[in-house]
């Protein structure tokens, strides 16, 4: 009886610490146009420049605060310069890409981690 007792406390303990332990948001830039892009992301605590995200490009992901994150995409021989706002949150990974279009756009993927 102890032996049963002390297995179904491990496994509330495991749990319990599984449960709690939660991963800072992650983000990352695609560039889906054949220019280059400069990318600025604003955070909470701070902003991120990506500079020069070439063509067909992704960078690699960056971990940020969670909360609002304000994008802006300045695009290689384009006059506008493609903007969005969305809400950053904990174990989740976050692609913010630069679409093909006219004009051009920007679109957030939202995956867990």
């Amino acid at each position: 009886m102890k032996k049963i007792a002390y297995y179904i406390v491990m496994i509330f303990v495991t749990l319990s610490i599984a449960a709690c332990s939660e991963e800072p948001p992650s983000i990352r830039v695609s560039n889906e146009r054949a220019t280059k892009a400069n990318v600025q992301i604003k955070t909470v605590n701070n902003t991120i420049n990506h500079n020069d995200v070439a063509g067909g490009t992704a960078t690699n992901y960056q971990d940020v605060s969670e909360g609002k994150i304000d994008v802006t995409a300045e695009i290689q021989n384009e006059t506008i310069s493609p903007t969005t706002t969305f809400n950053a949150s904990n174990d989740n990974n976050y692609t913010i890409i630069i679409l093909n279009t006219t004009p051009p756009a920007l679109k957030v993927n939202v995956s867990d981690k």
